[in-house]
């Protein structure tokens, strides 16, 4: 079972953990839990923990899983072994009690069909998208949490040719790519061992030949060095990243990669990401449905993508 190595320590919610409908629990400082289930959030009255022992718990868990979780280093973020998401926070960051956020993974077996199906996107948007992936086109997702880029993005890793080496790098290892040739990496950023940052893990893993580069998502200065990829021939890149528009997502690369290089010009930074870019998906999340409200094509003078 996938979750046997976490009952033990979280036994009061065990049910919600073996279902197989549920797909998010959360559980809130102040004691309460709710749980997301199709399209519904609700609160569970009759479940909570004593008094210390989500705490004491959530620190076992992670300490199981090499990494650490107390008053200094009080965020934790893991993956467990089926792919599914913990994040937890304690005090003093949240109080009174822990915060905790189990997100099931349930999106593997996830087709391009099924999305189509369940109304993520069209027939057409689904042709552009993986005509884009197979083409080496770099393409940024980009929506607020939940949206379903992580899903979105993994099924259209499926179009990448069989042939190819993909390089995947992530802060928490979630991604499942149904590839014969995928190198998984993570980065080491709350752990007892040396601090890995995902910049320094992106530098490293273009030393690596990449056909492809996969990022869970970009959140700070390695966006400068994966411009610098994408400008010096590293076509095909897929990643994400948090926006509420596919405006927006351009503007906010543009903001990470001046992180990492501070001395750089706003504009030309802007521009830079224009041209590294083809295109930029938006997802959102309406009424509990997710799906692609807009692909944002970025054409280029003289150019036919």
């Amino acid at each position: 079972m996938s979750f046997e190595v976490i009952i033990p320590f979280l036994q009061p919610i065990q049910p919600l953990l073996e279902s197989a409908t549920i797909s998010e629990i959360m559980v809130n400082p102040d004691g309460t839990v709710w749980i997301e289930e199709g399209n519904d959030i609700r609160q569970l009255s009759d479940i909570q923990f004593d008094d210390g022992a989500l705490e004491t718990g959530l620190e076992v868990i992670a300490n199981r899983f090499g990494k650490k979780l107390d008053a200094d280093s009080p965020i934790l973020n893991l993956r467990l072994p089926d792919g599914s998401r913990l994040a937890a926070m304690i005090p003093p960051v949240v109080n009174p009690r822990p915060l905790m956020t189990i997100r099931k993974f349930t999106a593997r077996d996830f087709t391009l069909a099924d999305l189509i199906r369940g109304g993520m996107l069209t027939g057409e948007q689904a042709v552009m998208l993986t005509d884009a992936v197979r083409e080496g086109r770099n393409i940024l997702i980009a929506g607020s949490t939940g949206s379903g880029k992580s899903t979105l993005l993994g099924v259209l890793a499926d179009a990448i040719p069989e042939h190819e080496r993909i390089l995947l790098i992530e802060d928490t290892a979630e991604l499942h790519i149904r590839k014969p040739h995928v190198v998984s990496a993570e980065s080491q950023t709350d752990t007892h061992h040396s601090q890995i940052t995902f910049d320094t893990l992106l530098r490293a893993v273009l030393r690596h030949r990449p056909d492809r580069i996969i990022v869970g998502e970009v959140r700070g200065p390695e966006a400068r060095t994966l411009l610098d990829a994408m400008n010096t021939g590293h076509r095909g890149t897929l990643a994400t990243i948090h926006a509420s528009s596919a405006t927006e997502a351009l503007h906010r690369m543009g903001t990470l990669a001046l992180r990492g290089d501070s001395h750089a010009d706003a504009h030309r930074i802007q521009e830079e990401v224009e041209r590294c870019l083809n295109l930029v998906v938006y997802v959102a999340r309406i009424a509990g449905k997710r799906l692609v409200r807009k692909i944002h094509e970025i054409v280029r003078e003289g150019s036919h993508v």
